[in-house]
């Protein structure tokens, strides 16, 4: 269990709205290009991710939509979810992350890339990776 202002449930909510962020592409089964059939064992893999990312989207709207998933105090909500809820929703928010990270043009000091084009991304990238850091902290210390 985690305790969350409004506004981190809000930023949460929006941050996992961009799954899957990750683009398609990214994904390569050989840098080198060097398979037999590279072309239809690539598109087999581009099947199998879009098939795990659509059921991951399911998933994630349902998690989400959960009744008792933020329960409201006061000023406070807590958001409940299992350790293996919270591994899965780490995954989800390294795709979101990670693919931020991509659209961004991957830079190595992302500060220096700021710019009106890759704000969205930068934002998404650095909320993405505050969540994280908090769920391991909670992992760790349970």
């Amino acid at each position: 269990m985690f305790v969350l202002t409004r506004r981190e449930q809000a930023q949460l909510l929006n941050v996992l709205q961009l799954y899957p962020r990750i683009p398609p592409a990214h994904y390569r089964l050989s840098k080198s290009g060097r398979l037999p059939e590279p072309e239809e064992s690539q598109k087999l893999l581009d099947e199998a991710l879009a098939e795990v990312r659509a059921s991951n989207r399911k998933t994630l709207q349902a998690f989400l939509s959960e009744p008792t998933r933020f329960t409201a105090s006061a000023k406070t909500l807590q958001f409940t979810l299992s350790e293996t809820e919270a591994e899965w929703l780490l995954q989800v928010l390294n795709d979101v992350r990670v693919g931020s990270w991509v659209s961004a043009g991957s830079p190595e000091n992302f500060l220096a890339a700021l710019n009106e084009k890759t704000t969205a991304d930068i934002w998404a990238m650095e909320i993405a990776g505050y969540f994280e850091a908090h769920l391991l902290d909670a992992l760790s210390n349970s």
